[in-house]
C-alpha cells in the first residue's frame, strides 16, 4: 500500500510537470498593440494558465508594449524583453521574472541643444523623455541636454510647452550629439497645443508653472493690452492687488517678495502707469517659468516667488516681425539674422500716446507717456560658445503745470546682460553672466503761494552690479548636478526732502547712499534614486554685507521629491528656507514707483521664510487634462512695516533735529500663510485653458501695529477662483473668456467717534474737546466679493507673407460694479462707506501684423 501512495504521487507530480511543460510549449494567440506591460502579462496569464511572478520596479510595468500573432509563452517573454536586463525561469508552475544585477550594457551620452525649428532660438528647460525607461530629464536654461542612456534603441520624446513633440527613434550605439527643432503650434491650426506634451506627473517639480507666450497672447485684457502679470494672477496662489493693477502676491507673501529676472537682470519695478500695465513686451519674451515653492537651490534673494523670464535671441535664419496698434499703444519688433548661422539680433519698442493725442488740448509740455525697448544680439561663436548681450530701457514720464504748481515725475529701469556660454564636454555645460540693473525715480515740484516759492523734491533709486557663474553637470542617466555662485554689489539711494527755495540746497548731498554686498554658493542634484522615486537635494549658502567690512551667512536647504504612484498619478512633497536682504518700504502696498528699497542693516535683519508643501497630480489616460492639489503652510520672519503716523514722504533734513533715519520708522514682524491650490488643465485640442481655484489664509503680527495682535493682511482673500477658456472655432476665428471670482479685500475702517479732552497744556486749546475717531483692528472690515467676466475674439487671416490678427475685447461684460476704492462718507449726520469703481464696461481694439 506505501509502494501504491508513492507511485500515485509520482504519477501526479510528472503530469504537473509534463502539464507545465506543454503550457510553456503550447502557442497561443494574441493580439494587443499599445498596451502598458502589467496589462500584457496579464493577457498572457490569461491565455496560458501559468502564474506570472515579478515586481512592477523591477520590469518597469508602465512601458508600452504590443504583440500580435501566434506564441509560446517563452517566445511571448523573451519578445516582451528583449534587450533588457530581465530573464524567466519555471518553477513549480509558475514563471518568475528577474533581474539579472551583473548583466551591464554599455552606457553612452546623448547630448545636443532643443531649439525652435523656424528661428533656431534656444528652448530653455525642455523636456527629454524615454518612455520605455520612463526616466527622463530637463534641459537647462539654455536649451541643453545630457543623458546617458543603456546601448539600445530606444524611444525618446522632445517636447516644449507651446511646441508640438518631437518623438524619434534612436539606437544608441556611442555618443552622440542631437540637436532636435521642435515647431511651435501656432504653425498647425488644426492642433492647438499650449503646453508640453510630457505628463504633469513626470515632472519632479512641484509649484512650477512654465507659461507659454501663445498662452499669454490669447487670454483678454483691459485696453487689449497683453500683459505676462496678468496672466500670472490667474493661476492659483497668486494674488492681484487693486483692481486693473499688474502687482501679484504670492502666498501671502509682499510685492517685494517676488523675484523678477529678465535675462538674469533683476527689475526692481515691473510696472508702467502706477502699475496698471506689466513693464515687458511679451513680443520680445521667449520663454516665462514661474516658481512659488519648492524652489531650487539656483534661486534665492526673495521669499515668495521666482519669474524667471528670457528674451528672443533672434531670428538665426530669416528676418520677421511683428508690430500692433492698440487703444493706448503701438509696439513693433524686428529680428533675424546678422550673419547667418553665426549672428542675430533681435529689436522691440513699445510706446504710449496718451501726450500725442492730448498735445492739441494742453500747453507747457504737460501730458504722460511710457515706453520700453528691449535689444539683443547673439554671437555663435563655435558649437561650444555662445555669447549674448542684450538690455531692457523703460521710462514712465507725467508733467502736470498749472499757474501756481509745476509737477514732474519720471521713473524707469534699464538692465544690461552680457553672457557666455561653453560646454565643457557632453556633460558639463557653463555659463557666466556680467549683469547691470537699474531703478531710478525723480520727482519734483513747484509751487507758489504768496510771495515765497516752496519746492520738494524726491528722489530714490537701486543700482546693481552682478557677477554669476552657473555649471550643469550631467553625471549619470540619474544625476543633474547644478552649482554655482553669485555677487551683487547694491547701491541704494533713498530719501526725500522739503524745502522752500530761499534756503538753497543743495539736494545732491543729501542723497544718502548706502553701498553693500550679497553673496551666495549653490549646490543641487536632480536623483532618479529608482523609478518611481525622485528627488532634488539643495543648498544655497547666501550672504550680506551690510558694512563691507562684515558678512552675515544664512544657510537654505532644499528638498523636493516625487513617487510616482503610477502611470498616472505622482504624490510631490517640498521644503524651502529662503533669505531676503532687500525690503521695499511701503505706505500703500501698491508696488508704486514711490516705494523705497532699502537694505538690510544692523538695525534691520534680513526677512527669512520656511515653506512646506505637499501636492498630487493626476493626469487623465489621454494627456489632454491635468489636475494637481497642493498644499502649503509658510512662515515669514522679520518682515517690515511703517509704524504707525511714519512715512517716507516726512523724512526731514539729516541736518535738522527732528530728522529721524528710516530705521527708526520701520517695526518688523511675522507672517503665516496656509492654502490649498487646485488646477485643472486642458492642455490640447480646440477647446483648451484651466481652472485655478485656492482657499487661504493669511495673518501678519507687529508689536507695534495693531497693539501686537494678529491681524489679516490686505489681500488675504478666502476664496480666489479663476477660469480661462480658449476656442479655436476655425484656422481664422479663435475665441476666449476669462471669469474672476474673488473673496473681498481686508481694510481698515472707522469704527466710532467720541469726543476727548485736549491735556496739551503748551497750546491756547488746552482744556477743550477734540473728535477722536476710533478705527478698532486692523484690516478687520471685509469688502464684497469681486467677480468680472471678460471676453474676446481675435479674426485671423494669413497670406503669403504676412499675418494679419484683428481682436476685439470686451472687459468687464456684464457690468459689476467693484469697488476700486473705499471712502467714508457723511449725509444728513450719518456716517456710511461708498465704493468708488472707475471700470465699467471697457471695450478694446486692436491690429497686428506679422510678417
Amino acid at each position: 500500500m506505501e509502494m501504491d501512495a508513492n507511485k500515485g504521487l509520482l504519477i501526479v507530480f510528472l503530469l504537473f510537470l509534463f502539464g507545465g511543460l506543454n503550457a510553456q510549449n503550447e502557442k497561443f494567440q494574441i493580439n494587443q498593440s499599445n498596451i502598458t506591460l502589467s496589462e500584457m502579462l496579464r493577457e498572457i496569464e490569461r491565455k496560458t494558465d501559468v502564474r506570472l511572478v515579478y515586481s512592477d520596479d523591477i520590469i518597469n510595468s508602465g512601458r508600452k508594449v504590443s504583440l500580435s500573432g501566434s506564441y509560446t509563452l517563452s517566445e511571448a517573454l523573451q519578445s516582451l524583453f528583449k534587450n533588457t536586463d530581465i530573464r524567466f525561469n519555471y518553477s513549480k508552475g509558475k514563471v518568475i521574472l528577474y533581474q539579472v544585477k551583473n548583466e551591464k550594457k554599455k552606457r553612452h551620452v546623448l547630448s545636443g541643444y532643443i531649439r525652435e525649428k523656424e528661428s533656431h532660438e534656444l528652448l530653455p528647460l525642455a523636456n527629454v523623455y524615454l518612455p520605455e525607461l520612463r526616466a527622463g530629464v530637463p534641459a537647462n536654461g539654455y536649451g541643453f541636454y545630457s543623458i546617458t542612456l543603456p546601448e539600445d534603441s530606444l524611444t525618446i520624446v522632445f517636447s516644449y510647452a507651446g511646441y508640438v513633440s518631437n518623438t524619434i527613434r534612436l539606437k544608441i550605439t556611442e555618443d552622440q550629439e542631437l540637436n532636435v527643432d521642435l515647431q511651435s503650434n501656432h504653425l498647425l491650426k488644426e492642433v492647438f497645443v499650449i503646453s508640453s506634451s510630457e505628463k504633469e506627473s513626470e515632472k519632479v517639480e512641484i509649484g512650477h508653472i512654465n507659461l507659454p507666450i501663445d498662452q499669454m497672447k490669447n487670454v483678454p485684457f483691459i485696453l487689449g493690452e497683453k500683459d505676462i502679470f496678468k496672466v500670472l494672477q490667474l493661476l492659483p496662489g497668486v494674488k492681484r492687488g487693486t483692481e486693473g493693477s499688474s502687482g501679484f502676491y504670492v502666498r501671502g507673501g509682499g510685492s517685494d517678495q517676488n523675484l523678477i529676472l529678465l535675462d538674469d537682470a533683476p527689475v526692481y519695478n515691473a510696472n508702467h502707469l502706477f502699475g496698471f500695465f506689466s513693464a515687458f513686451n511679451g513680443n520680445a519674451i521667449k520663454s516665462i517659468d514661474f516658481f512659488k515653492g519648492g524652489f531650487p537651490a539656483r534661486y534665492g534673494g526673495r521669499l515668495s516667488s521666482i519669474l524667471d523670464m528670457h528674451m528672443k535671441e533672434g531670428n538665426q535664419n530669416k528676418t520677421t516681425g511683428a508690430a500692433s496698434i492698440g487703444l493706448i499703444s503701438s509696439n513693433f519688433t524686428i529680428e533675424g539674422p546678422v550673419k547667418k548661422g553665426k549672428i542675430s539680433a533681435l529689436f522691440a519698442a513699445r510706446r504710449t500716446y496718451f501726450d500725442v493725442f492730448a498735445k492739441p488740448f494742453v500747453k507747457n509740455g504737460q501730458g504722460y507717456y511710457f515706453y520700453d525697448v528691449n535689444s539683443k544680439i547673439n554671437f555663435n561663436i563655435s558649437d561650444r560658445n555662445k555669447i549674448y548681450l542684450s538690455g531692457y530701457f523703460g521710462k514712465d514720464d507725467l508733467h502736470l503745470k498749472s499757474d501756481n504748481n509745476d509737477y514732474a515725475f519720471g521713473w524707469g529701469n534699464q538692465t544690461a546682460t552680457l553672457r557666455w556660454n561653453h560646454q565643457f564636454s557632453n556633460k558639463i555645460f557653463s555659463n557666466a553672466s556680467f549683469i547691470f540693473s537699474n531703478f531710478n525715480l525723480n520727482s519734483s515740484s513747484n509751487r507758489s503761494y504768496q510771495d515765497t516759492t516752496y519746492t520738494a523734491r524726491y528722489t530714490t533709486a537701486i543700482r546693481d552690479f552682478n557677477i554669476k557663474y552657473d555649471a550643469d553637470i550631467f553625471a549619470s542617466s540619474s544625476h543633474h548636478i547644478r552649482v554655482g555662485l553669485n555677487f551683487i554689489a547694491h547701491r541704494f539711494t533713498p530719501g526725500a526732502l522739503i524745502v522752500k527755495e530761499q534756503a538753497n540746497i543743495n539736494f545732491t548731498d543729501l542723497n544718502n547712499q548706502v553701498n553693500d554686498l550679497e553673496t551666495a554658493l549653490y549646490a543641487e542634484d536632480e536623483w532618479q534614486a529608482t523609478q518611481n522615486l525622485s528627488f532634488n537635494f539643495g543648498f544655497r549658502l547666501s550672504g550680506f554685507s551690510p558694512t563691507l567690512n562684515s558678512m552675515r551667512v544664512n544657510p537654505e536647504p532644499r528638498i523636493t521629491t516625487k513617487y510616482q504612484l503610477s502611470d498616472n498619478w505622482a504624490v510631490k512633497a517640498a521644503y524651502t528656507k529662503m533669505n531676503q536682504y532687500i525690503h521695499l518700504l511701503s505706505n500703500t502696498g501698491l508696488g508704486l514707483p514711490t516705494d523705497l528699497w532699502v537694505p538690510s542693516t544692523a538695525k534691520v535683519p534680513n526677512e527669512t521664510s520656511q515653506q512646506g508643501v505637499i501636492g498630487i497630480v493626476h493626469d487623465l489616460p489621454n494627456k489632454r487634462v491635468s489636475i494637481s492639489i497642493e498644499a502649503y503652510s509658510k512662515k515669514s520672519d522679520n518682515i517690515i512695516s511703517y509704524k504707525p503716523g511714519s512715512s517716507f514722504l516726512s523724512i526731514d533734513r539729516p541736518t535738522s533735529e527732528q530728522y529721524i533715519p528710516w530705521e527708526d520708522k520701520i517695526t518688523s514682524g511675522q507672517s503665516w500663510s496656509n492654502g490649498i491650490e487646485l488646477l485643472i488643465q486642458k492642455k490640447t485640442g480646440r477647446l483648451n485653458g484651466w481652472i485655478g481655484y485656492t482657499l487661504s489664509k493669511t495673518e501678519m503680527q507687529f508689536d507695534e501695529i495693531n497693539f501686537g495682535q494678529k491681524f489679516y493682511a490686505l489681500y488675504d482673500r478666502r476664496h480666489d477662483l479663476s477660469v480661462v477658456a480658449i476656442y479655436e472655432l476655425n484656422s481664422k476665428i479663435r475665441l476666449s473668456g476669462t471669469f474672476i471670482f474673488q473673496s473681498g479685500n481686508r481694510i481698515t475702517v472707522p469704527q466710532t467717534q467720541y469726543l476727548a479732552i485736549n491735556n496739551d497744556l503748551l497750546r491756547l486749546q488746552a482744556g477743550s474737546w477734540n473728535l477722536v475717531t476710533d478705527y478698532g483692528p486692523k484690516n478687520s472690515f471685509l469688502t464684497p466679493a469681486y467677480h468680472r467676466l471678460d471676453l474676446g475674439i481675435q479674426f485671423h487671416k494669413k497670406k503669403k507673407n504676412y499675418e494679419c490678427v484683428w481682436e476685439i475685447g470686451l472687459y468687464n461684460a456684464y457690468y459689476r460694479k467693484n469697488p476700486f476704492l473705499y471712502e467714508v462718507s457723511v449725509d444728513n449726520n450719518h456716517t456710511y462707506l461708498k465704493g468708488v469703481n472707475i471700470f465699467p464696461v471697457v471695450p478694446s481694439f486692436s491690429y497686428h501684423i506679422n510678417f
